[in-house]
């Protein structure tokens, strides 16, 4: 089935599951559980890319592969395989509808991040854009070392980060499905541990901004108050007391943005 009418690209769109919210013009906006348009404005991306090469790795869906090609890059590089070949997903094939319905430029590269090296990419990207990977790694190390390899100017890094409690470089271990009812969900460092990673791999300065939380279903929570849960909820646990004194606790885990320049 061809998508030439809107009414027909509408129920292609509505037979699929989205993670991006993505704008394919005609009114039409993928029911995406991330809401991509509202969290861009955390990354803080240069407004204008105007001749610069953007590697998106951990592309899935595609929003920001597209938007970035639609704030100028001149070259943009989506790299993905788990979200591609995960069972059920309809990420690959969501990308592609989109590109094809953008009259997008952007190129497509199924690698792992093992597999990220200057010469599996084409050489370096004055961009690199590594976006709910880096909990994702067994090795953060060496993910963010094949982030370094790949990266000419600045790498923007956005994760999961726990322990927000704790002052000084820290992770949190998820065994098995703890988090999220995820085993691909593995660490979740700190903003002091992610800041130090990316120095110890060879950025030469990290800007680390504000963390905040999201909600069950995605969606941006205004202000951070209670951290992503782990295990079995203990919600409504406890004395009145108890409760008052958890939600006025410090959040412990969220998600936070990174820049880290070469």
């Amino acid at each position: 089935m061809t998508a030439d009418r809107p009414a027909d690209l509408r129920e292609l769109v509505a037979a699929r599951t989205w993670f991006h919210t993505i704008d394919l013009g005609d009114g039409i906006l993928t029911p995406g559980q991330k809401d991509t348009p509202t969290e861009v404005a955390h990354l803080r991306l240069p407004p204008d890319l105007s001749g610069k090469t953007v590697l998106d790795i951990g592309a899935y869906d595609g929003f920001y592969s597209f938007e970035t090609e639609r704030r100028g890059a001149k070259r943009v590089l989506a790299a993905d395989h788990l979200a591609w070949n995960w069972p059920g997903s309809f990420a690959r094939g969501n990308f592609e509808l989109a590109h094809r319905v953008l009259g997008s430029s952007v190129e497509m590269a199924e690698l792992t991040v093992e597999e990220l090296s200057p010469e599996t990419v084409g050489g370096t990207f004055d961009v690199v854009l590594f976006l709910g990977v880096l909990y994702h790694a067994p090795d953060p190390l060496g993910y963010l070392s094949r982030v370094r390899s790949v990266t000419a100017e600045v790498a923007i890094i956005e994760t999961v980060v726990d322990m927000l409690d704790v002052s000084v470089p820290a992770a949190a271990f998820y065994q098995g499905e703890s988090m999220n009812g995820d085993a691909s969900n593995h660490f979740g460092p700190n903003p002091a541990a992610v800041k130090g990673m990316l120095l110890d791999v060879g950025f030469s300065r990290v800007e680390a901004f504000e963390p905040w939380t999201v909600s069950k279903d995605y969606g941006i929570q205004t202000g951070i108050q209670t951290g992503i849960q782990t295990g079995a909820s203990t919600a409504g646990r406890g004395s009145f007391r108890d409760r008052v004194a958890r939600r006025l606790r410090p959040a412990r885990s969220g998600r936070a943005v990174f820049h880290a320049y070469v």
